[in-house]
C-alpha cells in the first residue's frame, strides 16, 4: 500500500486506495462514536463565548499554529458583534456608563449569559439581573432599572400590533355601568416601577446630550411603555395607576381595580389614571360586563 508523502495524511474509500490531502485542507474528521453534528455545534459555541481558547476537536485537521489565532479572529468577531448588539438595545446604559465600560461590561455579560436562541433579537433579557450582580457598577444603583426600561422598549417594538381604544368608548356609557367594564391592555405595553427616575433618567440621556442627570427630584417613578401604532412610547405613571393595571391585567373589572388600587395608594386618582392609560393607547379591548 502506498504511503503518503511527509506533511500529508491518509484518507481510506472503501475498495480505493489510499488518498492524500493536504493538511492545509478544511476537512471534518469522522467524528467519535456516541458524538454528532449537534454536540460538535454545542462544543464550538462554548469555545467560541466561554472559557480559554481551546478549539473543539473536530474542527479541522491541521495543527498549524496560526489555527488557533484564526480561532481567535473569529471568536472575538462574535464577542465583538455581540457587544455591538447590548450596546444597541442598551443605548442609555451605555451612555451612563462611557464606552469603553460597557464593552468590558458587556463582554463579561456575553460569558456569562451566552446566547440561547438564534433570533438575536432575544438576547439581552438577563442583562438587568447581571447588572444587579455587577459589582464595577455599584455606584450606579438605578442602572438595572434602566436596562429593564431599555429592555421593556425594545420587547414593545417586536410585539403584536393592536388598535388602542379611545377613550370615547367608555366615556360615552353610563355611569352606572362603569364599574363592570373590563379593559384589555394593548399586547406592547409594559410597567416598570422603580426607586429612581428612571423616565427622567432616560429622558434626559436621550434627549439632552449636554447632560447626565435628569431635572426632576431623585424620587421613584414608574414608567409606562407603550406601542399603540409604530413608535414606541414612553410615559410617567401617574401614583396608584401601577395597582390599578396589575389588577386589570389579572381580568378583574374596573370598579374592583380602582378598589385595589385605592387601597394601595392615597393619591391614586382614577380619571387621571383612565386618562393617562387611553391617551398612551395601552388600551386595546374594551367589554361592558353585567352589573351585579
Amino acid at each position: 500500500m502506498s504511503r503518503c508523502p511527509p506533511g500529508r495524511t491518509s484518507r481510506v474509500r472503501s475498495g480505493k486506495p489510499n488518498l492524500c490531502c493536504s493538511r492545509h485542507e478544511a476537512l471534518m474528521p469522522a467524528q467519535p462514536e456516541g458524538t454528532g453534528l449537534a454536540d460538535l455545534q454545542r462544543r464550538f459555541g462554548l469555545a467560541l463565548l466561554q472559557g480559554p481558547l481551546v478549539i473543539p476537536h473536530g474542527i479541522r485537521r491541521d495543527t498549524q499554529p496560526t489555527r488557533g489565532r484564526r480561532f481567535g479572529v473569529y471568536r472575538n468577531n462574535v464577542k465583538a458583534s455581540l457587544a455591538a448588539a447590548l450596546a444597541a438595545r442598551f443605548p442609555v446604559v451605555a451612555r451612563l456608563v462611557d464606552e469603553d465600560f460597557f464593552t468590558a461590561m458587556a463582554l463579561v455579560f456575553i460569558e456569562r449569559h451566552p446566547p440561547r436562541s438564534p433570533v438575536l433579537a432575544e438576547y439581552g433579557a438577563a442583562f438587568a439581573e447581571f447588572l444587579e450582580g455587577f459589582e464595577p457598577a455599584a455606584d450606579l444603583p438605578y442602572l438595572p432599572d434602566i436596562a429593564r426600561l431599555e429592555w421593556a422598549r425594545h420587547v414593545a417594538f417586536h410585539s403584536a400590533d393592536a388598535s388602542p381604544v379611545d377613550i370615547g368608548r367608555l366615556a360615552a356609557l353610563p355611569p352606572e355601568g362603569l364599574g363592570s367594564v373590563k379593559l384589555g391592555l394593548h399586547p406592547a405595553m409594559a410597567i416598570i416601577a422603580s426607586s429612581w427616575p428612571i423616565v427622567s433618567i432616560w429622558s434626559t440621556n436621550t434627549y439632552d446630550l449636554t447632560s447626565q442627570a435628569p431635572a426632576a427630584d431623585w424620587t421613584g417613578e414608574t414608567a409606562l411603555v407603550t406601542r399603540p401604532h409604530l413608535e414606541v412610547l414612553l410615559h410617567r405613571l401617574p401614583p396608584g395607576t401601577d395597582r390599578l393595571v396589575t389588577a386589570l391585567a389579572s381580568g378583574v373589572a374596573l370598579g374592583q381595580a380602582a378598589e385595589a388600587a385605592s387601597r394601595a395608594c392615597q393619591d391614586f386618582d382614577l380619571a387621571i389614571a383612565l386618562s393617562t392609560l387611553f391617551a398612551a393607547g395601552a388600551v386595546a379591548t374594551l367589554s361592558e360586563g353585567s352589573s351585579r
